[in-house]
């Protein structure tokens, strides 16, 4: 039997960033985000991607013609202990077909996210402030627990510069450049 006191490995991890996202991707599966250092498994209702549907299949014609795709897959936020999975994030098409990890909220032109009770705060501040911060040119906030929605444009350094709304449900929501629609509000 030793006396030896029992010194702990060192498991060489060197960048906490990367192992948070890294065990995300690879222990707590393709349906975990990270928001702000924690780890949320992404469940959501039906009620939930239904909202959703009703952006995709707005915006859909025009994305058509301007060569963009939409999805929900991974946004990586590097330097940062964030890791976002948007409800519908729209990017560049031959962006999407060769991209096969997480892309960057710069490189989207439209990030679109639906208030759930158990995720309606940090989708009303942290992903806002930090999608901004990012570089997502338009950021799309359909908040179903208050019934309203609003557009976060013009990103900089502290997050969104241009607010537009909210707008209760039922009103007309106008999507700024390149989409130049106004989307119906009315279903969600």
């Amino acid at each position: 039997m030793s006396t030896a006191a029992h010194v702990p490995r060192d498991y060489g991890v060197t960048d906490p960033e990367r192992a948070l996202k890294y065990a995300v991707q690879h222990v707590a599966g393709d349906r975990a985000e990270v928001v702000e250092g924690v780890i949320a498994p992404v469940a959501r209702s039906w009620a939930h991607e239904s909202a959703a549907e009703v952006v995709r299949r707005q915006i859909a014609p025009r994305l058509e013609e301007l060569g963009l795709v939409p999805g929900s897959g991974n946004l990586d936020l590097p330097g940062s202990e964030n890791w976002f999975i948007p409800d519908l994030a729209v990017v560049p098409a031959e962006l999407a077909v060769k991209t096969e990890g997480a892309l960057l909220p710069e490189q989207t032109l439209l990030v679109v996210e639906v208030t759930s009770p158990s995720n309606g705060e940090p989708d009303r501040t942290v992903k806002r402030r930090r999608y901004g911060q990012y570089g997502a040119p338009v950021y799309l906030l359909v908040d179903r627990q208050l019934r309203e929605c609003t557009v976060f444009s013009g990103p900089g350094r502290l997050g969104y510069e241009e607010v537009d709304g909210p707008h209760p449900f039922g009103r007309g929501v106008r999507l700024p450049a390149p989409f130049d629609l106004e989307l119906d509000t009315g279903r969600f």
